[in-house]
Formats: C-alpha cells, structure tokens, sequence
C-alpha cells in the first residue's frame, strides 16, 4: 500500500505541476490567469459533491443531489466573472469575491425550491435544506478560494500554499511511522500522532522556503520569517482540515470518503486539508501584500 501511495501521489503530483505551469503559461501569453484551473476545479468540485453525498448516505441522509451538484457548479463557476472580465470596475459594490456568495445565496434559494417540490410530509425538510447548504459551503465555497489565491497571489501563492499543505501530510506520515508515539486525535484518526504532526510543520516549512528560494523572492516578502510562519499555519489549518473530513467521515460511519483513488480513498481525501487552507491563505496573503 506504502509503494502504491508514492507512485500515486508522485503521478498526482506531477498533474498538479504540470496544469500549474499551463496556467501560468496561458496567464503570460494571453493574460488570463486562472483559465486553466478553473475546469479542474469545477471537476474537482463535482467529484467532491459525489463523495459528500455518498457520505451522507451513510445515516440515511438524502439531500437533493442536483442542489448540491447544481450549487457547487454554480459556485464556482461563478469565479468565471473574475477570470474573463477583463474590465471589471474596481468600484463594483460586489466585489471578485462576491459572485461566489451570490451563487451561494442561490443555491440556498435552490435548496428550499427542491424541498418544496418533493415534500409531502413533515419531518426532514430543514436537515435536507442544512445539509444542502453545508454541501455547498464545504465544497463550492471553499474551493473558490483556491481559484482567487491565484488571482490575487500568482502562482507562487497557490504552489506555496499547495506544497505547505502537502509535504506536510507526507512529512506527518512518514515522521509518524518511524518515531510517532503519542496520539494526536485517537478516536478521530488513530494514526497521527503528536510526533508526526511536528515532524509535518518542519517539512512543510522546509519544503516551502525551498520552492519560493527557486522561485527567487517575492517582494512582499523580504526576509525569511514570513516565509515560515505562512508554511506553519498552512501546515496547521492542513491537519485542521484533514482531521475535519475524519470528523465527518466517522460520523457517517465511512473510512473514506470513497474508492477512486486506492490507497488515498477519494477527491475528498485529497482535498481537505486544502479545502480548509485556501481561505486561511487567501486571507494570510492579503494581510501581508497589504502590510
């Protein structure tokens, strides 16, 4: 299982460079920055949507799946407008930010729309209507971020956070294997430990400082020590994240969120951390361009 967690994570890996490196060319060529990760994000959230939803099977919970489907693609298709318009007003009361709340805000309208057509009894309706919103907070919402951290950060902000995240699961998992003592979350995830953890922050900030060193220093940040603190809370809100989807998943009765991906469970797996990290980042980089 070890061997195949490393071919598939290196293969991952690599897809992740290389659409990185298309969006950043496509950005350079053609100025439109996010135009490549905004398709693989809005495949990425219908597969997130399958996973919540078979999740939430687990206790018999049945939220209408084309309001969740539907609210998470509207969602983050919204961030659409942000990407292709070119001469958006500065002075627009909605903001870039703001059309993924609209969508949300429509998705919650969906939501109550759906329950009115197939209730017939009382009982179920608000949990449905919860269920649909949390759906598409976790889901739709939170990957929004990811797309405006690369609006607003480049690329260096969206591989610094996304290299953070992931070495520090890696770090955590092999640090936790060779010296991991004392559990962290034991009835949550059994397998971390304290020690792994650490062991997680270090590589994370390591692995951090060594790309945005290759990348050669950006500006809005001279020296060193902000390197590292943005590395750590990315690597904390990380293990927040994936200890969130392990909360969620116990409480579904699951061990993973699904099959697709053997030895890493499903999408969802792979995204929690990040799902989690992204508006920690976004708001993060903003605070230190603006200081």
């Amino acid at each position: 299982m070890l061997r195949w967690r490393i071919i598939l994570g290196t293969a991952l890996i690599s897809t992740l460079v290389g659409l990185g490196w298309l969006d950043w060319y496509v950005a350079e060529t053609h100025g439109m920055a996010g135009t490549v990760m905004l398709p693989v994000i809005l495949l990425l959230a219908a597969l997130a949507s399958g996973e919540v939803l078979w999740l939430l099977e687990g206790r018999q919970l049945r939220p209408l799946a084309w309001v969740v489907y539907g609210g998470n693609l509207l969602i983050v298709g919204s961030n659409a407008v942000a990407i292709y318009w070119k001469d958006y007003p500065v002075d627009c009361p909605v903001g870039k930010l703001g059309w993924p709340l609209l969508a949300l805000a429509i998705g919650v309208l969906m939501a109550f729309v759906g329950e009115m057509r197939r209730y017939e009894k009382p009982g179920g309706v608000i949990v449905n209507v919860a269920l649909s919103v949390f759906s598409m907070c976790y889901v739709g919402l939170l990957l929004s971020f990811v797309i405006h951290l690369r609006l607003v950060g480049g690329m260096t902000a969206l591989a610094a956070m996304l290299v953070a995240v992931k070495m520090c699961d890696m770090g955590a998992y092999a640090t936790g294997r060779l010296i991991g003592r004392h559990k962290m979350a034991p009835v949550l995830s059994p397998g971390k430990t304290i020690e792994g953890a650490i062991g997680g922050v270090v590589f994370a900030c390591a692995s951090t400082c060594g790309l945005l060193y290759w990348l050669g220093l950006n500006p809005i940040w001279p020296n060193w020590g902000k390197w590292i603190v943005f590395a750590a809370v990315m690597a904390v809100v990380g293990i927040l994240g994936d200890l969130s989807e392990s909360l969620f998943k116990r409480d579904m009765g699951r061990k993973d969120s699904s099959a697709y991906l053997p030895g890493f469970g499903g999408f969802l797996d792979l995204l929690d951390s990040i799902l989690i990290a992204a508006p920690v980042a976004y708001l993060l980089w903003v605070a230190l361009m603006m200081w």
